[in-house]
């Protein structure tokens, strides 16, 4: 890790505070300046590090950049953000997640580290995931149940991945986004959760920055 790469992925940890803050005190404007800055403050560390593997840097820096974009397009309110955005927002995690795959797949994990992994993944997945499948469909239909199977199955892969890598930083990386991502869809279709936004902003910005320093 460079020293400029030190200094910005500490930048990056005092604007999570800060956003965090902003989340369990519920002022939103704090948080829509403190969530996107976070996520490019890490963009900025990822690309100035010194990384293990060069290759898998820049599908981690598009993954970083697409996440921003989700965050961008899920900062609002659902009352006011509408349909539109939450697919755009839900799209734009789902290339993230396929970036990170890619990134792992760079002088990567064995064919067979991977199918352990997404065995184990795949199982976790179903249980956790199906209970918010169903409450999309009874929600919103299959049509929108679809979209969000499609995304547990993606994000369960790109745990699989990281696992397999068995590195301990991204894999708790990985397993901290999923977490984050699991709350979204259980406040969102299932049912409420206590502290439950603070909870997916803090596991989130977790998962980001280890993941960011697994490169290293």
């Amino acid at each position: 890790m460079t020293p400029v790469a030190w200094g910005v992925f500490a930048l990056a940890g005092a604007l999570a505070l800060v956003d965090w803050f902003a989340v369990g005190r519920g002022i939103r404007a704090l948080e829509y300046a403190a969530k996107p800055a976070t996520l490019a403050a890490l963009i900025v560390a990822a690309v100035a590090l010194d990384p293990q593997v060069p290759g898998r840097r820049a599908w981690f820096v598009a993954a970083l950049v697409l996440s921003l974009a989700g965050d961008v397009f899920l900062m609002l309110p659902e009352r006011r953000r509408g349909p539109d955005l939450f697919v755009a927002g839900l799209a734009s995690f789902l290339l993230a997640h396929v970036a990170y795959v890619a990134g792992f797949s760079v002088e990567g994990p064995s064919a067979g580290a991977v199918a352990g992994s997404a065995l184990v993944v795949g199982v976790l997945a179903v249980v956790l995931g199906a209970r918010i499948v169903r409450a999309a469909a009874a929600s919103d239909g299959p049509a929108g149940a679809a979209p969000v199977a499609v995304y547990v199955g993606v994000i369960s892969t790109m745990v699989a991945f990281a696992l397999a890598t068995r590195e301990s930083l991204a894999a708790l990386g990985a397993v901290s986004f999923f977490l984050s991502d699991f709350l979204i869809g259980w406040t969102r279709f299932v049912g409420a959760v206590r502290g439950g936004r603070l909870a997916v902003i803090t596991t989130y910005h977790v998962g980001q920055a280890l993941l960011v320093l697994s490169l290293v």
